[in-house]
């Protein structure tokens, strides 16, 4: 590692001259990012959320003409990860991304070459519960900003990949860790730690973009004093350990100047004896205001979660008439199986609709789900729909103004078995889950889901929703489940990819399959579009490396 990361620093330091970030990335330009569509500067691609591209090169008609242009290794030095969750940043040409963990690379955006890498030292204490990966970088001016695995944020030279600051955020050994792209708004650089499964205290924190310090911090559990901290119940204190974890990013509308950020699971997740009421802001979606963290409101999807129903999806922003008359509008799908549309600007709950087959919902009283008595842990076991992966889960959707449909990775007809088990008392740096010891036939007795699954039931899909009534408008079923991101663009494609290993296209209006080739592994990001000198190409990262597709000259 030590040779690594010397040949590093001496690319780094090699490709000063070359200084391959032409322009500054203004906030203002994140702000417009939709009218520079040739770019893709910010996670979603727009603050909106949306996952749509004005660029129309490639077609419906000449989709099918996609060629390779280049591939680059995505597996980090010394790494054996199986899989990439991250989405590229392009900027005037060049192409950032991370290499998991925590290699920060910048590639010529039309060929794959590689001008510098960055390899931060990371701590051994770090603990994480769901594989050393990270989603991606935030820029803003000439720097690119990274969440590590260990709990630090990190402030890198664009041109350069030499660190200008790094921050200290969390205890690793505590299981804090850094996987979500950060968010840039205004002048601070947003996120929050991963880490629920070990009994964190879930937050979303604003630093200054120039020096790292500490803005404003949001309890995504709240504490004694706090708005909400009446719904920890219990008299043990859980919500010091109540989970509340981000590791998806969020969205930001600038004329309500509201960000919106899911929150994950409560813990223990697979035991909710430990923490009676409904354990705000958990599974739920929080609107705050970027430059003090203020709270202006919240929408709980699933109160009280037995499920591991994470609400850690992207908010979608969107602008639609809605019965009559144009309204502001936020729309969700959700890990519990619901698809919902709320007011963005007052929260009010308009929409809660199932997109997926479930059973633990009876209906909505005032936007508070109505919980199926019977859809609860017993010691023999009850089948839960959806599973605990959820009807989605942290995959990317997407939003098409153009065809007016919402798109989401699906899983249906996925179920699990929920066990009631006794929950162990917290420790530093041990999972915090309420899961009982392995049993008999290697499975796991107690309160741990199951999957349920035999070949005939059970399917990944991109599902196409008319967000204004919740309706299903078409399926691309797959074998498989699925983990991809969805990307639309203005020529009515839609790019996504599965544990298939299958990258396609479909026609964004009716699901028609146009154009796939087989990665040879899981595809697990969310794909980008961008263009460089005229011509678009489109990218995914897919099982150890980024892929960059195009037409042929």
């Amino acid at each position: 590692m030590r040779i690594i990361r010397r040949v590093a620093a001496a690319i780094a330091i090699a490709v000063v001259a070359i200084a391959p970030l032409r322009a500054q990335v203004s906030f203002e330009r994140i702000l417009r990012a939709a009218q520079e569509p040739q770019n893709w500067l910010t996670y979603s691609g727009t603050l909106f959320g949306h996952r749509y591209t004005a660029l129309t090169q490639i077609t419906p008609a000449n989709v099918k003409n996609l060629e390779l242009q280049w591939v680059f290794q995505t597996r980090g030095p010394a790494e054996a990860t199986e899989k990439s969750e991250a989405t590229p940043l392009v900027v005037d040409g060049v192409m950032y991304t991370v290499l998991s963990p925590n290699h920060v690379v910048a590639l010529d955006a039309a060929t794959g070459r590689m001008f510098w890498m960055y390899s931060p030292r990371l701590s051994q204490l770090s603990r994480v519960c769901c594989g050393r990966i990270n989603r991606g970088l935030a820029i803003l001016g000439d720097a690119l900003f990274m969440g590590t695995i260990d709990g630090h944020l990190i402030a890198i030279d664009a041109k350069t990949g030499k660190p200008l600051w790094d921050t200290t955020i969390s205890k690793p050994e505590l299981g804090y860790s850094f996987t979500m792209a950060p968010l840039v708004v205004k002048d601070k650089v947003i996120m929050g730690p991963a880490g629920g499964e070990y009994g964190i205290r879930g937050f979303i924190a604003a630093y200054d973009a120039k020096t790292g310090k500490e803005v404003w911090r949001f309890n995504t559990v709240p504490g004694p004093g706090e708005p909400g901290h009446e719904t920890w119940t219990d008299d043990k204190g859980a919500w010091q350990h109540g989970g509340g974890s981000i590791w998806v990013t969020g969205s930001y509308d600038p004329d309500a100047n509201l960000m919106y950020w899911g929150v994950g699971n409560p813990g223990p997740d697979w035991n909710a004896d430990p923490r009676p009421g409904d354990n705000l802001y958990t599974d739920s979606v929080v609107a705050l205001e970027p430059d003090s963290g203020k709270l202006r409101w919240h929408y709980q999807f699933t109160p009280h979660d037995e499920f591991d129903y994470d609400s850690t999806q992207i908010p979608i922003l969107a602008d639609l008439e809605w019965k009559g008359r144009p309204r502001k509008v936020m729309l969700w799908a959700n890990r519990n199986g619901f698809v919902y549309v709320l007011d963005r600007v007052t929260g009010e709950f308009l929409l809660g609709k199932a997109f997926v087959k479930q059973n633990w919902n009876l209906g909505f009283d005032n936007g508070r789900p109505v919980r199926d008595p019977k859809a609860k842990p017993t010691p023999e076991g009850t089948r839960i729909e959806p599973g605990t992966q959820g009807g989605t889960n942290w995959y990317s959707p997407s939003f098409s103004p153009r065809t007016g449909l919402f798109y989401v990775s699906a899983w249906d007809n996925y179920s699990a078995i929920s066990r009631y088990a006794e929950v162990a008392p917290w420790e530093d740096g041990k999972k915090y889950t309420g899961r009982a010891p392995a049993g008999p036939g290697g499975g796991a007795a107690g309160r741990m889901p199951v999957t349920y699954r035999t070949e005939e039931e059970g399917y990944g899909a991109v599902r196409a929703i008319d967000p204004k009534t919740g309706d299903k408008k078409w399926d691309f079923k797959m074998v498989d489940y699925t983990e991809s991101g969805v990307l639309t663009t203005a020529s009515d494609l839609l790019f996504s990819g599965g544990r298939e290993g299958h990258f396609f296209a479909l026609d964004a209006r009716t699901g028609e399959l146009l154009w796939k080739t087989n990665l040879g592994g899981t595809v697990a990001s969310g794909p980008i579009t961008f263009a460089v000198d005229g011509k678009q190409y489109v990218a995914v990262a897919g099982e150890g490396a980024l892929y960059v597709f195009g037409l042929p000259d």
